[in-house]
């Protein structure tokens, strides 16, 4: 059966860095279309970022383009997500998603949380000064 461990969350103060990491288990990342959600207090969970099996298209919420970055490393079996310039607004916990339908194209990504069957157990993320 197919994992998800994230790691990387923390606390960190406004304009800090992090870099979360999801490590699948068993499988090629290449199988697979990733995602980053994420969920605060009393909210919903929501997207953050995704990617294509083959690395090359990514989407981004707006709140979060131009200061995140997702990308695959396919030796390490890994997805990572890249924050930096790190705002309160974006403490929550973050959940590492996949899904491998064969149907997908290889340049395929998805924003919407029921496209993924494939869910990490999250890592925190504060940012507090």
């Amino acid at each position: 059966q197919v994992q998800l461990i994230e790691s990387g969350g923390g606390l960190v103060q406004p304009g800090g860095s992090l870099r979360l990491s999801c490590t699948i288990s068993g499988r090629p990342v290449s199988r697979y279309v990733m995602a980053w959600f994420r969920q605060a207090p009393g909210k919903e969970r929501e997207f953050v970022a995704a990617t294509s099996r083959n690395g090359i298209n990514t989407g981004y919420a707006d709140s979060v383009k131009g200061r995140f970055t997702i990308d695959i490393d396919n030796a390490e079996k890994m997805a990572h997500l890249q924050m930096n310039s790190l705002k309160p607004e974006d403490t929550a916990v973050y959940y590492c998603a996949a899904d491998d339908a064969p149907s997908y194209s290889n340049n395929y990504y998805s924003t919407v949380s029921s496209t993924y069957h494939i869910w990490g157990q999250g890592t925190q993320v504060t940012v507090a000064s």
